[in-house]
């Protein structure tokens, strides 16, 4: 039986030219950076020409950037950006007693984030004491709600390009305009708090334009094992005016940000995945957006959750009445591999937060299926898929009514 493989939003497979690209610097040229002979010298001028071009793709520069493990300790590391204190006496808090302190209940959060965040964003803004911002019911953030919270004491908003679970793209201009009009005002009554817009663009490398001066940003999230890169390779972009706190300190490796041998390989294998994801960008997105109306054609049954301000690739269904969860089951028994949200929480069985921040009751939360395309996709696959989904809903359903 032949995979048909629908949930790239939680990993992709890493490309034959991009492993192609990486092969050398495990074997021939697998120096140390940091080291004084020529050899590895030549491996530290490839590591950072390969963080060149990562950075090009998003309009910044090499020295820009902080390479990480992946996009959850990018996420992490942004937000050291923000100054933890009490309100008596101005001091820096040790960041072990965040969580259970209770001084920060009395003073305005300094963090806000979008509540359909990933928990790598979400779990840390709630241990610093943020307020989240609510979405509309298509998912997309409630201008007016940002606006109302914002307050004088607000160092950082976190939102993110596109969420990883219904592909939702947010208006990051029109959140930008926002933020230089309070970064003005504040100015016009000598407020020097610092204001900074982050986003998590994990899933939105490989299928949107990126610019982070046009954009307003000041940090961003990259992700490569979304892009047909390798797993546990990421960066945060680290605007030139922002100051962050290092959370591993040792040999002082990407300015003292993220100390370690660097992972050579890595970036490598990570920069071959963003050239072929910017040589594609269009053509992948008109594959997708037939894909998607394939499949929005030829399903039944089902009502569509994320309608507008969609990535292509993002499909979500609600079969409401059904278990999703069987349904992944009896999907993967025919080789048909979906997904019910993100993988970190699916995985423990958590009910998404996205879904019930959108509106969706329990029944419908409990019954929806994310569907992700990408490059392992066909157009024959998308016909099949869609008969294969029928057949399966229409038997879980008449069992049910037995």
């Amino acid at each position: 039986m032949d995979m048909i493989y629908l949930d790239h939003a939680a990993a992709t497979p890493v490309d034959k030219r991009v492993l192609g690209a990486m092969e050398p610097y495990f074997t021939e040229e697998f120096f140390n950076p940091s080291s004084p002979y020529l050899p590895a010298k030549k491996v530290a001028s490839d590591y950072e020409s390969a963080k060149a071009v990562i950075a090009h793709a998003i309009g910044a520069k090499a020295s820009d950037l902080v390479i990480t493990a992946g996009a959850t300790e990018a996420n992490n590391l942004a937000f050291t950006a923000i100054s933890i204190v009490d309100g008596s006496c101005r001091r820096l808090l040790p960041r072990s007693a965040l969580a259970g302190d209770p001084l920060r209940r009395h003073h305005p959060p300094t963090i806000l984030y979008l509540e359909t965040e990933h928990d790598s964003v979400r779990r840390v803004a709630e241990a610093l004491g943020g307020e989240a911002i609510k979405v509309l019911p298509n998912g997309v953030i409630d201008l007016k709600d940002l606006k109302a919270k914002i307050t004088d004491e607000t160092e950082m908003i976190s939102v993110a390009l596109v969420n990883n679970e219904l592909g939702t793209i947010q208006p990051m201009a029109e959140i930008a305009e926002i933020i230089r009009e309070v970064k003005l005002d504040r100015m016009k009554r000598g407020i020097k708090t610092q204001l900074l817009l982050h986003s998590d663009a994990s899933q939105a490398l490989n299928l949107l334009e990126i610019n982070v001066a046009r954009m307003g940003i000041d940090l961003m999230t990259l992700n490569s094992a979304k892009i047909y890169g390798p797993k546990g390779v990421g960066a945060l972009y680290v605007s030139h005016d922002v100051r962050l706190r290092p959370l591993t300190v040792g040999g002082g490796q990407e300015n003292g940000l993220r100390s370690g041998t660097e992972n050579v390989t890595g970036v490598i294998g990570f920069a071959k995945a963003v050239e072929l994801a910017k040589e594609h960008l269009n053509g992948n997105r008109k594959k997708y957006a037939s894909f998607r109306k394939i499949l929005l054609d030829e399903l039944q049954g089902y009502e569509l959750v994320n309608k507008k301000h969609v990535l292509d690739n993002f499909v979500v269904l609600c079969y409401n009445g059904i278990d999703a969860e069987r349904l992944i089951f009896l999907l993967e028994e025919k080789g048909v591999y979906v997904a019910t949200g993100a993988a970190c929480a699916a995985s423990k069985g958590v009910r998404s937060h996205v879904l019930r921040a959108i509106g969706l009751t329990e029944s419908q939360i409990a019954g929806s299926l994310r569907i992700s395309l990408g490059e392992t996709n066909t157009e024959e696959q998308m016909h099949e898929v869609a008969k294969i989904i029928n057949e399966v809903v229409s038997a879980e359903r008449g069992r049910i009514n037995e």
